[in-house]
């Protein structure tokens, strides 16, 4: 199994120190390699939370996460710092994107702190940006560019070191109708040509529909199905 997620719980507390919010409660997730999943549930139900602590953008009070047969609870700062950059991209709702960058710099900035050739990620970023149909606005600035050529130049960038899960959290909620279709499309080619694992946080019942599971999140734990 790919991903093994075992018994996460997440509270939130407030300013004052106090348990404000339990959000997930003992929840299990496993995921096959090279599966696409969808994790659904209203606002506020733990999508957002799930997925960041599968990419080490935050940690579980309890339980423990293996990635690829390596245990990343309990990695050190700098361990999750370099499974970031590495092993797991991100796409998130807005593209953030740097505005003073251009797409083709934008693409390439997480590569700066990866060891490898800069000619070898040159190359990979130009066939990033053609497949992802923004090769042509490569030295635009994202405030030049529609909001679904700079959240594909966002997927793009995710994608730049070669990672082997793919966490998107509601990446069609800034787009319309016709982009967001343009997005899932992408996606789930992707997960198609390259074998990337995709799971995605959504809360549209149409994009879970072409995942080849959904995981609800009810009172802190998963249910899943076959899509």
């Amino acid at each position: 199994m790919f991903i093994q997620a075992n018994d996460l719980w997440k509270t939130y507390t407030n300013s004052l120190g106090q348990t404000d919010r339990e959000v997930l409660c003992g929840l299990d997730l496993e995921v096959a390699k090279g599966e696409k999943v969808a994790i659904m549930g209203p606002s506020g139900s733990g999508k957002t939370t799930l997925l960041n602590l599968l990419g080490t953008l935050d940690v579980a009070d309890r339980g423990s996460i293996t990635i690829g047969g390596r245990l990343i609870s309990g990695l050190s700062p700098a361990e999750m710092l370099a499974f970031r950059n590495r092993s797991a991209g991100f796409v998130f709702q807005f593209h953030h994107l740097l505005p003073q960058c251009t797409l083709w710099e934008n693409v390439l900035l997480p590569t700066l702190a990866a060891k490898g050739s800069q000619a070898d990620a040159s190359r990979h970023a130009e066939e990033l940006l053609n497949y992802m149909g923004v090769w042509e606005q490569r030295n635009n600035k994202p405030g030049e560019l529609s909001g679904g050529e700079c959240q594909r130049a966002a997927v793009a960038r995710a994608l730049i070191n070669r990672p082997e899960l793919l966490l998107a959290d509601e990446p069609t909620g800034s787009l319309d109708a016709e982009n967001a279709t343009l997005l899932v499309d992408l996606l789930t080619q992707i997960n198609k040509d390259m074998g990337v694992t995709l799971v995605i946080a959504t809360h549209a019942a149409e994009i879970a529909g072409r995942m080849d599971r959904r995981c609800q999140i009810r009172n802190g734990k998963l249910e899943c199905t076959q899509s």
